[in-house]
């Protein structure tokens, strides 16, 4: 098969690794523009187009996808299958051009956590599992047929760093295991509806910034949620000393605080606790606004709290 392979970030590079690894023709791989980032403003490429320059791929960055010289030039790879992961929302001229459809890689076990940011909501909403699923593109975004899904079983630790590198990694390998059965012809389609249980639907949407700033009347597992959901990035913070804190890891300590919520205990050496509503939330690797980002007791040592 003539595969065009479609992504943009870190994640789904694991993916196009993968699929190059176990013999797929990657005809042209699409990803996003470059764009400058940082300080400078560099020229940024993405890891996906790094990668493919890096392995002799044939790239395309349209800007727009409806742009009829890049529907030219994808029509021009005749592609049997498009192959989606990390990217963003197709126009139906682009998913319905392969004749064998077009595939995606989605960071959860659908029909749960549609949306941007799967990785993020499963642990901020503190689930017990995760996993990937691989479907048929349709209009709906995230709603088409199932093909593959993969669980894997959560700790209620892990940050959403740990949980995205696990994914890419599981996701990589089942996105194979669904090319070859596209290939074979040797799969069955499952409609999401027939998947739908009483349970209530969760939906995983762009993460905003009013979320990252931490409430301390919530419980104090909500936080710790909140925090591994949001680490390393973008990371939930409070105000400390009128600046800015991010914090990128904390313990949850069952316990009943006799100070108010948002208010901390600390031994100017070891530890710096937060009271929340029920408990407190000890934070062990932290970012004060101008400084870098360090353990709790590397940062006790330089401020004075």
């Amino acid at each position: 098969m003539r595969i065009v392979f479609m992504g943009t970030p870190q994640f789904a590079v694991a993916s196009l690794d993968e699929l190059i690894k176990a013999g797929s023709d990657i005809v042209g791989v699409i990803t996003a523009p470059d764009k400058p980032a940082g300080r400078g403003q560099k020229v940024s490429e993405s890891a996906v187009k790094q990668y493919a320059v890096a392995n002799g791929l044939k790239v395309l960055q349209p800007v727009n996808l409806k742009d009829p010289e890049f529907l030219e030039e994808l029509k021009a790879l005749h592609a049997d299958l498009q192959v989606v992961v990390a990217f963003r929302m197709l126009p139906e001229a682009v998913w319905t051009m392969p004749t064998k459809g077009t595939i995606n890689l989605h960071a959860s076990l659908l029909p749960q956590y549609r949306g941007a940011a799967p990785i993020n909501w499963v642990l901020i909403n503190g689930e017990k599992e995760s996993g990937v699923t691989t479907f048929f593109l349709k209009h709906e975004i995230d709603t088409g047929d199932i093909l593959f899904t993969e669980k894997i079983t959560l700790t209620g630790h892990e940050t959403a760093g740990d949980l995205h590198d696990r994914l890419m990694n599981k996701g990589a390998g089942l996105l194979v295991k669904t090319v070859k059965a596209v290939e074979s012809g040797r799969y069955s389609e499952h409609p999401q509806s027939e998947i739908l249980t009483d349970t209530e639907l969760r939906s995983a949407p762009k993460l905003t910034k009013e979320l990252f700033n931490i409430d301390w009347n919530q419980p104090a597992l909500n936080i710790y949620n909140l925090i591994r959901g949001l680490s390393p990035i973008p990371t939930a913070y409070t105000q400390l000393n009128d600046k800015t804190f991010k914090i990128f890891s904390a313990e949850l300590q069952d316990s009943h605080p006799a100070i108010q919520p948002g208010g901390f205990l600390t031994d100017g050496k070891t530890h710096l606790k937060f009271a929340a509503k029920d408990g407190f939330i000890s934070v062990k690797d932290v970012q004060l606004e101008g400084k870098k980002r360090m353990g709790i007791e590397e940062f006790l040592r330089g401020v004075k709290l």
